[in-house]
């Protein structure tokens, strides 16, 4: 039998990253939060928990922590059908999902609040490039992930998401300055770019698809998408950003685009764990739409400019009716004609 008391310590260890917060979590005492990752570990012989600062999974720790979840979601289940068989306050049951930074600062939260009020899940939100977040899917440590990987990461089931479209802008003062006659290769390899980190190949993938070559360019690194959008209207070089979020400095004057449409856009996927997939089902559902979302104001974009269907998708291939969007809590009309889902 799973000692389950032993193996929720070590997922709540991986949660706060200490076993402290774990203690703080459980109720217990620091020793005996370490006294039952050392039996557990021992009876394993196997390591689960890399100590240190923060305290990470091993591998055998990540899937302990990936079944721990499941278990979190089947106890959450029962209780909303027999409420009566839960004795002190269960412990919060936390999703890890690895995402993309640029997902997270347009689409994703907005799709992803309604679904955490009506379930009370918590969320433990991973960001990796959207080339490598299936990685964490493969090495167990989260339970879904969005990504660009069309094909499906052992285990999962994925579904496509759309497009993200992306513009390569910069302020007008720097197009002055460093493209007077336009942009060219020659241009661009002495023109300070920005670049989001080490996996970002973004801006070499726009150059190869403008100008068929890669030059080499220097940058900036800069690991923030909302940065990026600020670094880029204050001259401090060239980049790629989500159009939803250049949309209205464009409109303002604040940037223009280095090659007027010349977009680029990124097929983006949800894989998230089979073993989890039907119990999710029902939560979490995107509400990406064509243009017609009830989502306004704040600094949400609008659903319609965040993700673009490929020409060849039915309209219907997305279409949810009525019920299903008030199951869902879905926030969009349920009279747009096309909505993507994930999570499901």
């Amino acid at each position: 039998m799973i000692d389950y008391s032993a193996a929720r310590a070590v997922a709540m260890i991986v949660q706060t990253g200490s076993f402290e917060g774990a203690a703080r979590m459980l109720g217990v005492t620091p020793s005996a939060v370490s006294q039952r990752v050392r039996h557990l570990e021992e009876r394993l012989g196997a390591v689960l928990i890399e100590r240190g600062t923060p305290c990470t999974p091993t591998e055998k720790g990540a899937r302990l922590c990936r079944h721990m979840e499941q278990v979190g979601m089947l106890e959450h289940e029962l209780l909303g059908q027999l409420p009566g068989l839960a004795g002190e306050a269960p412990l919060p049951v936390t999703l890890d999902v690895a995402i993309n930074s640029d997902s997270l600062a347009t689409w994703f939260l907005a799709a992803a609040a309604p679904f955490a009020e009506e379930t009370g899940y918590l969320l433990n939100l991973l960001i990796d490039d959207e080339d490598h977040t299936a990685d964490w899917l493969r090495r167990g440590r989260v339970l879904a992930a969005v990504t660009t990987l069309e094909r499906p990461v052992q285990g999962c089931q994925v579904k496509p998401l759309g497009r993200l479209r992306y513009l390569a802008a910069a302020s007008p003062a720097y197009m002055a300055r460093h493209f007077p006659e336009g942009v060219t290769p020659e241009g661009l390899a002495r023109a300070p770019a920005l670049t989001f980190g080490q996996k970002d190949r973004l801006q070499q993938a726009w150059m190869q698809d403008c100008f068929g070559t890669v030059p080499a360019v220097p940058t900036h690194w800069l690991p923030s998408s909302q940065g990026f959008v600020e670094a880029s209207v204050l001259g401090l070089g060239w980049g790629l950003s989500p159009e939803p979020l250049l949309r209205g400095h464009i409109a303002a004057g604040r940037l223009v685009e280095l090659v007027p449409g010349r977009d680029f856009e990124r097929p983006l996927y949800w894989q998230v764990s089979r073993l989890a997939a039907e119990r999710l089902r029902g939560g979490v559902t995107a509400e990406v739409v064509d243009g017609r979302a009830a989502r306004r104001g704040g600094q949400v974009p609008e659903a319609g400019s965040l993700l673009v269907f490929p020409s060849d998708v039915p309209a219907g291939a997305y279409l949810l009716n009525r019920d299903e969007l008030c199951r869902f809590g879905s926030r969009a009309r349920a009279g747009n004609s096309r909505i993507g889902s994930f999570l499901t």
